[in-house]
């Protein structure tokens, strides 16, 4: 497989088990929680005990972030009495990268031990209700790219990993997002919190009005340009997954706004709301591991 980088079309079971035989041999952390940080939210891993950190580039067959509020570094650390992994930034289709190599973290996961998956992202609201800083609970989510082909399973399938024709349907956890809706009203976070759709994009450039209003009319309630792959082939390696999107944007739905959203913009909604996020992710890590698949 192609390193640091350079795209490549397809990864093999023995690159997966490389990376997964080095961490294992470099940390005693046996993870079972894996977060893996959206945009500007790296920080969540602070919230974690007993950190040991690794570069990206300092890990056999790992990716490299090529993008702004992606760190590049994945932590093993413990929450209570749970082991976990944390990605700190995540990597995209318009960096370069193939979906095989966006996804490559996420089977490392799976062989490493890691049960569950929880994705945070930032993402512009579709839905005109929304509001900056709010909170998405993902319930589904449409795989824009995926219907033109690119998708994170295209080609031979690794019975392994998962079945050739995973269902969909319930690819986030509902009792997962029960949980979190319980947390976040604990927290005092109901005033902000939502549950929608979201929309994959390839990006990189943030959607046009046209645009916008397609997803509008096709139930979209928020859009980005990352999880989705993630997410897929989590559950196809029969991982339960959480997703949580930041809404750090509104996107322009009228030809009359003047407004134009950018990266550095979505950065600091994300380093708002980061405190709240870490507060939620931890007491959800504190308690998911005694909820059942």
């Amino acid at each position: 497989m192609h390193t640091k980088g350079s795209p490549s079309c397809c990864c093999s079971f023995e690159d997966y088990n490389l990376t997964t035989e080095w961490l294992l041999n470099h940390t005693s952390q046996r993870p079972k929680v894996a977060v893996i940080c959206g945009s500007g939210l790296g920080l969540l891993a602070d919230g974690a005990a007993d950190k040991q950190t690794f570069r990206y580039q300092d890990i056999p067959n790992f990716p490299v972030s090529t993008v702004a509020g992606h760190e590049g570094c994945l932590v093993f650390g413990t929450i209570e009495d749970t082991s976990c992994v944390f990605m700190q930034g995540h990597f995209h289709l318009y960096e370069g990268y193939s979906l095989c190599q966006v996804t490559f973290p996420v089977r490392i996961f799976k062989l490493m031990g890691v049960e569950t998956v929880l994705v945070t992202n930032a993402s512009g609201a579709i839905c005109p209700d929304y509001k900056v800083g709010d909170i998405m609970i993902i319930k589904d989510h449409i795989n824009l790219p995926g219907f033109a082909g690119q998708h994170p399973l295209f080609g031979p399938n690794d019975e392994r990993f998962g079945t050739r024709f995973p269902s969909m349907s319930d690819a986030y956890s509902k009792d997962l997002r029960r949980l979190a809706g319980q947390i976040c009203s604990e927290l005092g976070c109901s005033g902000f919190l939502r549950e929608g759709v979201y929309c994959m994009v390839s990006g990189p450039n943030f959607e046009t009005i046209a645009e916008a209003r397609m997803l509008q009319v096709l139930g979209c309630d928020s859009v980005g340009m990352s999880t989705v792959p993630e997410v897929t082939v989590a559950k196809h390696c029969g991982l339960r997954v959480l997703g949580l999107s930041l809404i750090t944007n509104m996107v322009s739905l009228d030809y009359s706004r003047e407004e134009k959203v950018n990266h550095d913009e979505v950065l600091q909604i994300s380093k708002m709301r980061a405190e709240v996020l870490q507060r939620v992710i931890t007491e959800l890590i504190s308690r998911c591991s005694i909820n059942t698949h």
